[in-house]
């Protein structure tokens, strides 16, 4: 998805959950008293996102787990304001921010799909905003162009363990979720652009 900043002042978090939650066709993300409007995904995003919440969703009713996956229409609080994560994961009674329930407050598995426009901040600041969420475990970031899947996993003491996996015949393994997924799988359909 493309991250556009929106031209307005800076809002309150309370003003800013006013808005989106009267905003019907356009969604946004809030950092620092600032919005920015999600437009668009291509194709390879969104058949990787089908995909993996598919997979996702098909385990956890095989292994009757806790485990719930919830895709890109799920707020997620982060310290400095409200983001929504191409697919977010919570295990156990999902815990909201207020009443509306739409606003989670404790994923275990975050997973961002790149994309060029937004590869930089997924990286950088935003991994930084997910990581001062206490119960985030994993985060993973998924190419669009390529059979590729990085993973952060949390260690102790706030130290993040790097894992890559690159090609067709890859296992992801998620241990936060007792889950494996082959690439194959969270690309099945998927053809990449030759360079």
């Amino acid at each position: 998805m493309t991250v556009q900043p929106k031209e307005e002042n800076k809002m309150t978090p309370a003003q800013y959950l006013e808005m989106e939650r009267s905003s019907l066709d356009i969604r946004h993300e809030f950092f620092n008293g600032e919005i920015f409007a999600m437009v668009g995904a291509k194709i390879n995003h969104i058949r990787i996102n089908v995909n993996l919440t598919g997979e996702l969703r098909n385990k956890f009713k095989e292994e009757n787990s806790s485990c719930e996956v919830l895709p890109n229409d799920m707020r997620v609080k982060i310290e400095t304001g409200y983001v929504y994560p191409d697919i977010a994961i919570s295990c156990g009674d999902a815990k909201f921010e207020d009443n509306a329930f739409d606003t989670l407050t404790n994923p275990v598995v975050i997973m961002e799909i790149l994309s060029e426009s937004t590869e930089a901040f997924d990286r950088g600041k935003k991994f930084a905003y997910y990581r001062t969420i206490s119960t985030l475990q994993e985060y993973l970031l998924v190419s669009q162009d390529e059979y590729h899947v990085e993973q952060y996993i949390r260690r102790e003491y706030g130290k993040w363990e790097y894992c890559s996996y690159k090609g067709a015949d890859q296992i992801l393994k998620i241990k936060s979720i007792n889950c494996e997924l082959p690439l194959s799988e969270i690309y099945w359909g998927i053809q990449f652009e030759l360079s």
